[in-house]
């Protein structure tokens, strides 16, 4: 089910999305239907195990390319670079020192580029949704499964 809500990312996640149906459209649809006319000619198809499987992929496939066609048209890119200020916002790089004085640093980016180890989290995970709005000094408590961290909001970058 579509709805009509912006969907925030950078101009990489775009760009990745727009390959990834790409792919999909002119890759794997052509091989699954080739599959599929490849199992029909094996004869009586409600026995047809290769048919099944090539049909059922086939709807993977259609969903996949109906849902990143969704995100698609409903993109917002935003480019971090041209933003500025004292608060964090999509696309913020957030210098941040856990419990432990370590320094952690991540760049609030839209689910579909959310990579924690590679330091980029979701603007709508825990973490994210805490961070929004915020300053630098400020702190911030997030539950997670293992308990309650806290962190100080040491820098805001517009990278």
């Amino acid at each position: 089910m579509a709805s009509a809500e912006k969907v925030p990312m950078l101009a990489e996640g775009h760009r990745k999305l727009s390959e990834q149906v790409r792919q999909l459209k002119t890759v794997e649809r052509p091989a699954v239907v080739e599959a599929i006319e490849a199992a029909r000619a094996h004869g009586d198809l409600s026995e047809n195990a290769e048919y099944h499987a090539a049909k059922e992929r086939q709807g993977q496939i259609e969903a996949m390319i109906a849902d990143i066609d969704d995100q698609l048209s409903r993109a917002m890119v935003i480019d971090p670079t041209t933003l500025s200020g004292d608060k964090v916002v999509f696309g913020a790089t957030v210098t941040l020192l856990d419990e432990d004085d370590k320094k952690v640093r991540y760049q609030l980016v839209g689910q579909v580029e959310a990579d924690a180890k590679d330091g980029r989290i979701s603007y709508n995970s825990p973490l994210g949704r805490a961070l929004i709005g915020r300053q630098a000094g400020e702190e911030v408590e997030v539950s997670t499964p293992s308990g309650d961290r806290y962190y100080e909001i040491k820098k805001i970058e517009f990278l």
